[in-house]
């Protein structure tokens, strides 16, 4: 693999609207995140993904952007932008924005000019068709819900979005509207910017013509993501784009791709792929229903073990995957993840070992690192989220009560992510001095910053220790280009796994049990093919790089892990000792 000058690094995202509020308006700004950079280069932070503070009338929180090259003024200026910029700069932290770019704004200047002449120039930036007989072109179903087709006003012309019908989807298939685009990504990347994470990518190719797949609920509508199987060429778009932006600027890139079939993997993150990375969602699909959240099923530990070893197997000899367990879109992953009986400190640890060691780059969603939680929902008045609204809709529709359609929104609702960060236990959190945008989970008295900086115990310091074994000059060729390997895949609650290096490897063991865990060393290591490099067959020497308990129980042959223990086991091939 031709080695990038990002494979070693840890990336971190943040949603500026609930990070940090320096003006005393309840919401987070631009000032708010370059005020923590010094927070985010102690944590170890080499990449920091900003979601969306563009121009936007904020239908989808800033997912729905009215001016490309304009920073939303409740986030500061573009003189605020870059100051940014610079300061991270200067601290070897590279920025890069998200590219929004399946979609704009309904107000946008390109779909007011679309509005008010369809069949002009810029009603060809869009998906535009008259209607008759009030027969829609297609029975897709929005994201959001309902059809995909919205009226423009008292006409017969109709406008596609698969998201919010405040976003209106562009037209790939136009030449004219991508270099648009491509000459907004350079103004950005000649700017300062050190590269994008891009958007809901896979949606800007759609299967043409506009046809009606069969229904998959009583709506009579079809999920979006049947629908995209369909979609073919979407390379030639992406390449078009790495060339004419990203691989000019040598720019860092990881793809939103959900959909992708699995021959196109190379063409995504291979040596000549349209993207650095894209982001690994095996883990956040698994259990998902296309009938709504009610249906889905929670994904347990061995679950969870599942999906990481089926994308590591995928990626290997290929690129990097982008390591998550949350983002802006997802609930708390140690709300998510764990059996309620893992969800403390210890539980919080193990997750954090099992993801971040894995191979691929890892991204740290803000709060992430101090274990923040899900949000109790008193009522659906509480939350913000358009999408968990629809879906709180479709709980009722299918006939649950009140009280268990806001359990299943509570669970997966995008809000939870978005509660504003807790930086310490004063009121508000620390976030603001001002009624926060979003309600701050009562929990920030107990999870903080604050309180966690300094205790060399904390998670905060976990993540750090983490961090720090990926950089480590004796491990980063495991850590980072090591090959994984599972081990004792078929035992229950256990996930483990070697990162093989050209000299060392580095053995992670989880224990997601509430109970002890007996392990034969010899088995264990079997599975691993140890003697291909001189490995051990004890590991009474080896060090423990990383433990989230006090010590490691073991002897000869065996190996005990107690109740929810993780461990990174150094080992050092016997030729190289």
């Amino acid at each position: 693999m031709k080695k990038k000058w990002w494979h070693g690094k840890t990336a971190y995202q943040i949603y500026p609207k609930s990070f940090y509020d320096t003006n005393g308006d309840g919401i987070g700004d631009l000032e708010g995140i370059t005020e923590k950079l010094d927070y985010l280069k102690d944590l170890g932070i080499d990449i920091l993904w900003i979601s969306p503070v563009y121009l936007s009338p904020f239908a989808d929180q800033g997912y729905d952007i009215a001016d490309y090259c304009a920073i939303d003024p409740i986030f500061g200026s573009m003189e605020d932008m870059d100051r940014l910029l610079g300061e991270a700069k200067k601290r070897g932290i590279a920025v890069i924005m998200d590219l929004v770019v399946n979609h704009c704004s309904d107000e946008h200047p390109w779909f007011a000019e679309a509005c008010r002449d369809p069949e002009g120039p810029y009603g060809k930036y869009f998906y535009l068709r008259q209607v008759k007989d009030g027969k829609l072109p297609c029975n897709w179903r929005s994201y959001f819900g309902g059809p995909v087709w919205e009226r423009i006003g008292e006409t017969d012309w109709y406008y596609l979005h698969l998201f919010h019908k405040k976003q209106p989807d562009l037209n790939w298939e136009n030449p004219e509207l991508r270099q648009e685009i491509y000459r907004m990504m350079n103004w950005w990347l000649d700017r300062g910017v050190a590269g994008f994470r891009a958007d809901a990518i896979i949606n800007i190719k759609k299967p043409l013509p506009f046809r009606d797949y069969p229904a998959d609920r009583e709506d009579g509508l079809c999920d979006m993501g049947t629908v995209l199987k369909d979609a073919d060429g979407i390379m030639e778009f992406l390449d078009e784009m790495r060339d004419q932006t990203l691989a000019p600027h040598d720019a860092f890139s990881v793809g939103e791709v959900f959909n992708d079939k699995a021959e196109e993997l190379p063409d995504f993150i291979g040596e000549n792929g349209c993207f650095s990375s894209i982001f690994d969602f095996s883990q956040t699909v698994e259990g998902k229903s296309a009938k709504g959240w009610y249906a889905c099923r929670v994904p347990e530990p061995d679950d969870y073990k599942r999906c990481c070893f089926e994308s590591q197997r995928r990626s290997e000899g290929v690129g990097f995957f982008s390591n998550i367990i949350e983002n802006h879109d997802e609930p708390r992953g140690v709300s998510y993840y764990l059996p309620g009986y893992a969800q403390n400190l210890r539980g919080k640890k193990l997750l954090a070992a099992m993801y971040f060691m894995l191979k691929g780059l890892p991204f740290i969603y803000q709060g992430q690192e101090i274990g923040m939680e899900n949000m109790r929902f008193a009522s659906i008045d509480e939350v913000d989220d358009v999408n968990s609204r629809f879906e709180y809709q479709v709980c009722l529709d299918a006939g649950l009560s009140r009280e268990q359609a806001l359990q299943v929104v509570s669970l997966y609702s995008r809000d939870n992510a978005r509660t504003p960060f807790q930086w310490d236990g004063s009121p508000n959190g620390g976030f603001s001095g001002a009624k926060p945008w979003l309600k701050v989970n009562p929990n920030y008295r107990e999870i903080n910053v604050r309180a966690q900086q300094g205790d060399s115990d904390s998670l905060l310091s976990f993540y750090k220790k983490l961090i720090r074994l990926r950089k480590d000059p004796q491990w980063a060729d495991a850590a980072v280009y090591g090959r994984t390997v599972p081990l004792m895949e078929e035992k229950t609650g256990l996930m483990a796994y070697l990162r093989k290096g050209e000299d060392r490897d580095l053995l992670v063991l989880g224990n997601f049990n509430a109970k002890e865990l007996t392990l034969s060393v010899r088995q264990l290591l079997s599975g691993g093919q140890m003697g291909e490099s001189g490995g051990p067959e004890t590991l009474e020497s080896a060090p423990v790089l990383i433990n989230n308990d006090d010590g490691l129980d073991r002897e000869g042959d065996t190996l005990r892990l107690a109740p929810l223990q993780a461990v990174v086991i150094g080992i050092v091939h016997k030729n190289n000792k």
